[in-house]
């Protein structure tokens, strides 16, 4: 006989109860699943009267953030968190906040606010065509 003890049955079933559990959060931290990726070509996301002189707004369809500034102009920036690539789906004034790891960035800068991402939102070129904004990766 072996000198480690048997495992109890308490043991077992505890560990049992608990792999559901370990794979949600790996799957939460990256798992299998294919992750959205930012625009690759131009985007028509909706009409410059949507988005108001110093204010954002999230175009989630599109994992996109679009700022005015006060003199009209737009900044744009991909909504996909820079920690894991979770798509931002929270934008509360001009700060955007990530679901999966509370990762907060400035809608108007791209700049984090909180941690965990340490880099900025990917910027994007972003005009208004006839009305229209229009945004596309930077080249």
């Amino acid at each position: 006989m072996s000198g480690r003890s048997a495992a109890s049955r308490r043991t077992v079933l505890r560990g049992m109860a608990l792999s559901p559990v370990a794979g949600l959060g790996l799957t939460a931290c990256g798992g299998g699943e294919e992750r959205p990726s930012p625009p690759t070509g131009p985007v028509e996301l909706g009409t410059e009267s949507e988005v108001a002189p110093g204010s954002s707004k999230l175009f989630w369809d599109h994992n996109i953030v679009v700022s005015r500034n006060e003199d009209g102009s737009f900044t744009a920036y991909s909504t996909l968190c820079t920690h894991a690539s979770c798509p931002i789906n929270r934008l509360k004034g001009t700060k955007l906040i990530c679901p999966c790891h509370g990762s907060e960035f400035d809608a108007t800068t791209g700049r984090v606010l909180r941690e965990p991402a340490v880099a900025p939102l990917t910027p994007l070129s972003v005009e208004a065509r006839d009305g229209t904004i229009v945004a596309k990766p930077r080249t």
